[in-house]
């Protein structure tokens, strides 16, 4: 069993999602101190100094023994806040997919090996 957990682990697939998860982890987080630390804030001020994290709408609040208050809200201003970040990551993604695509169509196949262009020879002698 542990020989097969090995070869499991040990194949590229694997190893290159585990990558791409720890690195879009990471690409995640540079992301929302984008959005929250540059883009929110200038988009706030100019919208007479909303911070959108705070943006909700209160459906009940009521004061707990120890004097806090407890509030039942639906906070919109973060969902706001999430969906802008999820467009930025998903306008990179697909701009990293796009220059892949174009850097796979521009290379040119590899030229046929000397058995491959024999048999094409062999095959074209056969048709006439």
């Amino acid at each position: 069993m542990w020989n097969e957990f090995k070869e499991f682990i040990s194949k590229g697939n694997v190893l290159d999602l585990a990558i791409g998860v720890i690195i879009g982890g990471a690409f995640g987080k540079i992301v929302s101190s984008i959005v929250d630390d540059l883009l929110m804030p200038p988009i706030g001020k100019l919208l007479a100094g909303i911070d959108f994290k705070t943006l909700k709408w209160v459906i009940d609040s009521k004061v707990g023994e120890d004097g806090k208050t407890v509030e039942v809200a639906i906070k919109y201003g973060n969902f706001i806040q999430t969906t802008i970040e999820f467009v930025i990551i998903a306008f990179v993604i697909f701009l990293i997919v796009k220059a892949y695509n174009r850097m796979r169509a521009a290379a040119p196949p590899p030229p046929p090996n000397p058995s491959e262009v024999l048999l094409a020879e062999i095959r074209d002698l056969l048709k006439k």
